[in-house]
């Protein structure tokens, strides 16, 4: 079963208040989730393997370490995941980038692919799925599943605020990957908006309703 992980760390709990707060603006929205994204990269790629390598100092050789084996690929959900995207490349910047774009069938309610473009190889590579909102836990699966589907095999989800909802559907289709979550709200309402949750997360980023 995959493993829940909240990052409780001061600064992501500070900043996640006033990404909560409904007075705040879409420019402080905006820095506020690329700064938590920048520090919950921190804590998501805490298990990176190392090799030794030597660099020579002004002083003399030391040795030193460096990330060893899989380069890493960041997939956002689109739109919303999009937001989180440079907060992670501020902190690994070599990552590669591919997205996929879902839409809620109006009949089904289930998430429909409609794009998927992904870094070559992504079978070699560690793959970070990152969504701000994990409410249902549709977009998710689906998103997880198209990235499966092409070849990926180390995946982990990041996400701002789940609810118990989505991380028990989560871990029943894709119980090997494991989440990394600022937050684990009260659960979801009539509409399926996470409460106490931040509002809807793509409208916040981008200033539309």
């Amino acid at each position: 079963m995959g493993r829940v992980h909240v990052l409780q760390h001061p600064l992501i709990q500070h900043k996640l208040t006033y990404i909560r707060a409904k007075d705040t603006g879409t420019k402080e929205f905006r820095q506020l989730v690329q700064e938590v994204a920048m520090l919950m990269a921190y804590e998501i790629t805490r298990d990176l393997p190392l090799v030794e390598t030597s660099v020579e100092t002004p002083v003399a050789r030391a040795k030193a370490w460096v990330i060893e084996g899989k380069t890493l690929a960041l997939v956002p959900v689109l739109r919303a995941g999009l937001g989180m995207v440079d907060g992670i490349l501020a902190m690994i910047p070599n990552a590669k980038v591919g997205h996929v774009g879902l839409y809620r069938n109006p009949e089904t309610l289930e998430p429909v692919e409609y794009y998927c473009k992904l870094p070559p190889h992504i079978e070699e590579r560690d793959v970070i799925v990152v969504d701000p909102m994990l409410a249902t836990g549709g977009s998710a699966c689906a998103a997880l599943t198209a990235v499966k589907d092409r070849g990926a095999t180390a995946v982990k989800l990041m996400c701002l605020v789940a609810a118990p909802q989505g991380i028990s559907r989560v871990q029943e289709q894709h119980p090997d990957v494991d989440m990394y979550v600022a937050a684990i709200d009260e659960g979801l309402n009539e509409h399926g908006y996470i409460v106490p949750g931040l509002g809807d997360a793509g409208d916040r980023l981008f200033g539309t309703r």
